[in-house]
């Protein structure tokens, strides 16, 4: 019987200890996480978790799963030290867990702007249930709400505490919104539609200083210009947790090295999820992917290595972002150097951005057009031949293309 520790409490450690299960029941499971909680779905936090009169943690497993199959969970507890030689970790109790395979599924962090250096009492980053909740405590009495990023935890928050009533500002240091994740098409349609309902949006925009009194920011200027706050968001990215794995020599660049069946540098470890540095099939070389679907396959990938039943990850990425009424999905990874062509028309509020490399559709952006998604995911990962006309033919269904 195996005894496998996982590391971690988020989408990726869930559904590894389910897949697991699922194929072997008699499987040891020992899942270690820093939080107080079981493993909960992160997407809401950004919205229903912020807007709703009475917010609950949306549950991955009800806590009967980890009971009735013997999953032994130790929450509120942080993995110090992992011994490769001996094979077991220790706990910031000082207690040690032996393991014959050790998955770390240690997500991310936000990254913080060096002008917060300092305790802010006003001042938030958005990861964790915990974050969620005083994000709420605040912004309830909050006038002025400054976010600082344009990426999509930013927007989704500065939609949400818009909704809310707030005058909300969003600072951007680049010239556009999403500049790192998706097309000029998808930042100027959420640029004009987020600017439509109200919410300030300045680009090509870094503060210079704060405006603090007893460790409260009241603002921030930006040369002669200063933008109030009751409320400061920061969201501008995130950073993979891999001191651990570091300090254990596994090998880390970006990310947690693994190969195409989630094993580090140590046959006996594997990480998932978005702290793992892999090698991609669709763009030939190694990338770093911050998403549920990602977690999730990249849990099921590792789950049938470790039980004998190898295949290599090359799930096709997929992603989405809820911003108010917008809802903007992904299939693919967005590649600069593919042709782009718009299908629809931005102005009805769907439209779909398609990128090409020759007769192959590469990736999808897709604004309030569900269909299109989850057509574009099937034609990407079939790696269909379609006609370009006909694929930016609204009136032809994109999920009839390449049907014979």
């Amino acid at each position: 019987m195996k005894n496998i520790v996982v590391v971690g409490g988020g989408h990726a450690a869930a559904q590894f200890c389910a897949s697991v299960l699922e194929a072997d029941p008699s499987v040891k499971l020992t899942l270690i996480t820093e939080e107080g909680y079981l493993p909960y779905q992160r997407p809401p936090l950004s919205k229903t978790f912020i807007k709703d009169e009475n917010p609950q943690p949306a549950w991955l497993r009800p806590g009967s799963f980890y009971a009735d199959n013997g999953i032994n969970v130790h929450v509120n507890t942080c993995v110090t030290a992992i011994d490769r030689e001996v094979q077991q970790v220790t706990v910031n109790s000082g207690d040690t867990f032996p393991y014959d395979v050790l998955v770390l599924a240690t997500g991310t962090r936000a990254r913080m702007l060096p002008l917060f250096e300092g305790e802010f009492s006003n001042v938030f980053t958005l990861r964790t249930i915990d974050d969620a909740q005083r994000l709420r405590d605040q912004i309830g009495t909050a006038s002025n709400v400054l976010v600082f990023g344009g990426g999509f935890i930013g927007l989704e928050l500065a939609a949400t505490a818009s909704a809310l009533g707030k005058h909300v500002t969003v600072l951007e240091a680049a010239d556009r919104l999403l500049g790192r994740s998706a097309s000029p098409e998808i930042s100027d349609y959420l640029l004009s539609t987020h600017r439509a309902n109200g919410i300030a949006i300045e680009l090509g925009c870094r503060a210079d200083r704060l405006e603090t009194l007893d460790g409260v920011v009241k603002g921030a200027w930006v040369g002669d210009r200063f933008f109030a706050a009751d409320v400061v968001v920061v969201g501008v990215g995130a950073v993979p947790n891999v001191e651990l794995a570091q300090a254990a020599g596994l090998d880390c660049d970006n990310g947690i090295m693994v190969n195409e069946f989630m094993q580090t540098s140590d046959p006996a470890v594997y990480a998932i999820g978005d702290c793992t540095a892999f090698p991609s099939a669709m763009l030939g070389r190694r990338v770093r992917l911050e998403s549920v679907q990602n977690a999730n396959d990249q849990a099921r990938c590792a789950a049938r290595s470790i039980l004998g039943d190898p295949a290599p990850y090359t799930a096709m990425p997929w992603f989405w972002s809820d911003q108010g009424a917008t809802r903007i999905q992904i299939a693919g990874l967005p590649d600069a150097a593919n042709e782009r062509a718009v299908r629809g028309n931005p102005a009805d509020g769907k439209f779909s951005v398609l990128y090409f490399e020759g007769d192959r559709l590469t990736c999808a952006e897709s604004i309030n057009s569900p269909a299109d998604h989850l057509a574009s995911r099937r034609l990407i990962a079939d790696k269909v031949l379609v006609d370009r006309a006909q694929a930016l033919d609204t009136s032809v269904a994109l999920k009839t293309l390449g049907l014979a």
